[in-house]
């Protein structure tokens, strides 16, 4: 694991723990809390990401880091057709962020960020299916989970290899993970419930 995961986890802890909460799933589907609702938000966030990675793949000078963005496109697109959805809402904030990097060293922390808060995400998706008791749902959305930890251990090895300024990397993943937890607090807030309990 690179220094970079284990630092963002750690001073990222308690943001990233709320990200994880069931109350993050309220805020992606604007407190639908349905089974459409969380589809629709999942694909959504797919579309923006394939959209957003095959732009980089495009544009990057890398040519590992490249071939690495295009992966993460293809299956973002597979995600986005996978959930059987059509995306509802905004494009997820973080894309405005992470369309911002034009270094490989800002994409890749970027893109390191990205994982893991959709892995989060994703996680709590998987739990509202179980819950639901939407069984073939849940394995769908444990594909999504299982290619989420992928793409991270992928970029976390990509983060190793291609870096050459750990700062830069830092200073976009903190953004990332930031901008995330910036559209829960507003979103929950807009809706009127208090962002900072865990549930």
């Amino acid at each position: 694991m690179s220094n970079l995961l284990d630092s963002l986890r750690d001073d990222h802890e308690t943001p990233l723990s709320r990200l994880g909460s069931s109350k993050a799933l309220y805020a992606v589907t604007d407190g639908e809390m349905s089974g459409d609702a969380v589809r629709a938000a999942a694909a959504a966030e797919a579309t923006a990401a394939a959209d957003l990675f095959e732009w980089w793949g495009d544009d990057e000078a890398n040519g590992e880091a490249s071939t690495l963005f295009s992966d993460l496109a293809d299956t973002a697109r597979d995600h986005a057709e996978t959930v059987g959805a059509d995306p509802a809402g905004d494009e997820p904030n973080v894309y405005d962020v992470l369309a911002e990097f034009e270094t490989t060293d800002g994409r890749l922390g970027g893109a390191l960020a990205r994982a893991l808060v959709s892995l989060k995400t994703v996680e709590q998706m998987v739990g509202f299916f179980i819950g639901d008791a939407d069984p073939k749902a849940a394995d769908t959305f444990r594909t999504l989970k299982s290619d989420l930890q992928d793409q991270l251990d992928e970029l976390d090895a990509a983060v190793d290899e291609l870096v050459e300024d750990e700062a830069v990397a830092r200073e976009a993943a903190d953004a990332v993970v930031e901008a995330a937890y910036d559209d829960y607090v507003e979103t929950l807030e807009g809706m009127g419930i208090k962002p900072k309990n865990v549930c």
